[in-house]
């Protein structure tokens, strides 16, 4: 009895061993639902059978297909509505028309000029906003731009918006509806309407990467609807578009400078919205103000914003009397600023810039001895102007940006210790949408107002 029993073993380990398969469902299923038993049934197929060997959560899964870096910015454009949806009516024009003509020339236009274009629809269908929004993430787009017309019952209403969720501080949609509509109203000659946070719409709000939604025109008003349909005029749109994609992705340059500082309540306050941006900029200290307000000038420092000097005391006559005096003032400054805050300051800029009625005979001699003794001098090409006695707080912004001219590298010059600048110093930046914010270091070419670059 024995021996059979001990046979009747070995004959069931044979087959077990000769078996080709064991079902690994019916080894590991648990009791479940359905759907559970499935996924549970998923995850065994890791097992290779072929081999007789199980993987680990611990040994390396096979060599998956790696996404490569993106070296071209993707574009997502979206024209709005489509199919049965056709947005707004007006007569015979369907806003849903609109929005497919001018995001097709947007998408030529990038294309031309390199970027990656993916269109929520290329022809007139219906897609649903939440598929358009999927599609967009799923491809990891950079930016995301939804084209719409605007309606309204009064019909004198025109001009154009742009929408973006600023609830989510995140992503950088504020930018890029900023650089949307400035560059859209500037090649159009369009009003341009408020650029709106509280966009409250899908395609702005549950997109992964910045986006925005324009609304071109209004096609309630009879002009600018005369206008939206025309091929030239949608080309004019595009043309804005495309500029203000190009700026985010490939921003000038602007240097912000502040001088005369610092001083308590004003330069506390830009350095809040400098820190609340993330803005790094440059300070030409005076040294007296340092030695009054030790606590701010290395707040300067200990923020990461570059301290250059202006002067120890701001008396152009005796600052100009000659070169020696002009130099004792500065090596006075700098030892103050090095004293208070550890920088040994390299940079600097003159009171009243390198050319001036104070220094016409003497700027030569002192720009030349500070140069030998390794100083570099930054003079400015934009201004606005918060010196001038009793210049409206909305002026300034205006002088800001009338005096950069469009230029590709921009010194800008401030004063930290003027009230009204620290007030409009938010507006003031938000006017500068296609400038990347930064500051200035010995590596950077100056700008002096003796060479061609200070006005070109």
């Amino acid at each position: 009895m024995a021996f059979a029993a001990v046979l009747v073993v070995c004959v069931a380990v044979l087959a077990l061993i000769l078996s080709d398969k064991v079902l690994p469902i019916e080894v590991w299923a648990t009791p479940g639902s359905v759907r559970e038993r499935e996924e549970e049934a998923c995850e065994v197929i890791e097992i290779d059978l072929s081999e007789n060997t199980a993987r680990t959560s611990q040994e390396p899964h096979p060599k998956q297909t790696e996404i490569p870096p993106k070296t071209t910015p993707v574009v997502f454009i979206d024209a709005g509505h489509g199919g049965n949806d056709g947005g707004c009516l007006e007569g015979d024009i369907i806003e849903k028309n609109v929005n497919l003509s001018i995001a097709g020339i947007v998408k030529d236009n990038l294309e031309r000029l390199g970027y990656e274009v993916v269109m929520s629809r290329s022809e007139d269908i219906y897609v649903a906003k939440e598929e358009r929004v999927k599609a967009a993430n799923s491809i990891r787009a950079d930016i995301y731009i939804s084209i719409h017309q605007n309606s309204s019952e009064v019909q004198s209403v025109n001009g154009m918006e742009v929408w973006y969720d600023g609830t989510d501080t995140q992503r950088d949609s504020r930018r890029l509806a900023l650089l949307v509509s400035q560059q859209t109203a500037k090649s159009t000659g369009a009003v341009e309407r408020e650029v709106r946070g509280d966009a409250d719409f899908h395609v702005t709000g549950s997109t992964q990467m910045p986006a925005c939604l324009i609304e071109t025109g209004f096609l309630s008003n009879r002009e600018e609807r005369r206008k939206l349909v025309s091929q030239e005029y949608q080309e004019k749109i595009a043309s804005g578009i495309v500029q203000g994609i190009e700026y985010y992705f490939h921003p000038k340059t602007m240097y912000l400078t502040f001088d005369d500082g610092p001083s308590a309540e004003n330069t506390s306050r830009i350095l809040d919205i400098l820190k609340k941006r993330d803005i790094k900029a440059t300070f030409f200290l005076v040294g007296e103000n340092v030695e009054k307000y030790p606590d701010i000038a290395r707040r300067i420092a200990a923020e990461g914003h570059t301290i250059g000097i202006h002067c120890y005391a701001h008396d152009y006559e005796g600052l100009y009397r000659s070169a020696e005096s002009y130099i004792e003032d500065f090596e006075h400054a700098r030892r103050v600023v090095y004293e208070v805050t550890g920088v040994k300051a390299v940079m600097f800029r003159f009171p009243g810039g390198s050319i001036n009625s104070y220094n016409d005979k003497v700027y030569a001699e002192i720009i030349s001895e500070m140069t030998k003794r390794g100083y570099v001098y930054y003079d400015w090409n934009a201004s606005i102007e918060d010196a001038v006695a009793d210049t409206e707080p909305m002026q300034l912004i205006a002088n800001g940006v009338s005096t950069t001219l469009g230029r590709k590298k921009v010194i800008l010059l401030a004063h930290d210790v003027v009230y009204d600048t620290g007030m409009i110093l938010e507006e003031l930046l938000d006017s500068f949408p296609e400038y990347e914010m930064r500051p200035l270091s010995e590596d950077v070419e100056p700008i002096h107002f003796k060479d061609s670059s200070a006005i070109g």
